[in-house]
């Protein structure tokens, strides 16, 4: 299968080393911002075609799949002209920065009868794929109570800053608590869509409205289960905790590094399922062994295993999921805007 990668900063050639690195798979061309990156891709990929204009990447006929690996505000306008030029799409997160934006593409999606798969990659890992499994398998019965918690550094700038401007990221919350709204409406799935949303936080002086350091959301189901997330990106190094509790068990992860691509993270699942013996206050676990987890491994398997579904023609992670994600982020946002609880009815079933 020949990919077409646009974009090629710090992300994107993560992405191009996966691509390049898989059997089966082509890294036919690249599409850089500047000229610089230009030259770096050039330097690294001699055998792919290196542009700084992407439509020149669409028009290549002999591409299979375009992979998006640009700024957030670009999602959109690049994937929608890649559907309709003929190709597959895998589009990095958030699929879109507004739901006009995610029906458009769902509409070129539909009318071109090509495909489009979201870069929420955590469901290939080791670590956060095993979780869903788990509960699937009813390791815990029901769970009944999510809490993800993210302490990290100051976010990169960007090619031109633009992860601190407003315009182009959307939002923090569109930047990367989409990815654990991902995991928690994935492993809540049962419950179907959340009723309600609350969010609070606060930022530094001079920041943009939406652009908050510490963000804290309440996600409430019908089933009464509910869902507690915290983002603080004013932190230093990376480090995120997840906890289950279910009717019959629970479950906590760790992952802790010194940044977000960390090749020696540490990283710890632990378990107490259905039937393991255990003394009312002193409830012991099992420790789960994981090889290896991380955001690149985890890019690496997502990449293999969206050639291997666009072949069979299907997408790993359809767009129309994507876009619920997208809306709890822009939910998220405007209850903290308006400094209210949302009713998310509404959307329950058609969204």
């Amino acid at each position: 299968m020949r990919f077409g990668l646009i974009g090629f900063g710090a992300w994107g050639k993560q992405h191009a080393q996966a691509i390049a690195g898989l059997p089966g798979l082509e890294l036919s061309a690249i599409a850089c911002n500047s000229e610089d990156s230009a030259r770096a891709a050039a330097a690294a990929y001699p055998d792919a075609r290196v542009t700084q204009n992407w439509r020149e990447v669409l028009a290549d006929s002999g591409i299979d799949t375009i992979d998006v690996a640009i700024p957030n505000h670009l999602h959109a306008e690049v994937a929608i002209a890649a559907l309709r030029a003929g190709k597959d799409v895998l589009l990095e997160k958030p699929m879109a920065t507004t739901i006009a934006d995610c029906d458009a593409l769902l509409a070129a999606e539909r009318e071109s009868g090509r495909l489009v798969s979201v870069g929420h990659e955590l469901r290939q890992s080791a670590q956060w794929a095993r979780i869903k499994a788990l509960i699937d398998d009813g390791a815990i019965g029901d769970p009944l109570f999510l809490n993800i918690n993210l302490f990290r550094n100051f976010y990169r700038s960007g090619a031109a800053g633009w992860r601190y401007d407003r315009s182009r990221v959307g939002s923090w919350l569109l930047e990367e608590a989409v990815h654990y709204f991902d995991l928690a409406l994935w492993y809540f799935a049962r419950y179907g869509y959340p009723v309600s949303i609350r969010a609070v936080g606060n930022q530094r002086a001079g920041r943009d409205a939406g652009m908050y350091d510490n963000v804290s959301v309440l996600l409430r189901y019908a089933s009464g289960a509910y869902v507690t997330f915290t983002q603080c990106v004013a932190g230093f190094e990376h480090h995120l905790v997840l906890e289950i509790a279910g009717a019959e068990g629970a479950i906590r992860t760790l992952w802790s590094g010194t940044m977000d691509r960390d090749h020696s993270a540490e990283f710890d699942l632990r378990v107490q399922a259905r039937g393991f013996p255990f003394e009312r206050g002193v409830r012991e676990c099992e420790r789960l062994t994981i090889v290896k987890s991380g955001e690149v491994y985890e890019l690496t398997e997502q990449i293999r295993l969206t050639a291997e579904a666009f072949t069979a023609r299907r997408a790993l992670v359809p767009a129309i999921e994507a876009r619920k994600r997208v809306l709890i982020c822009l939910e998220a946002e405007r209850s903290l805007l308006e400094n209210r609880e949302i009713d998310l009815a509404e959307h329950c079933g058609n969204s």
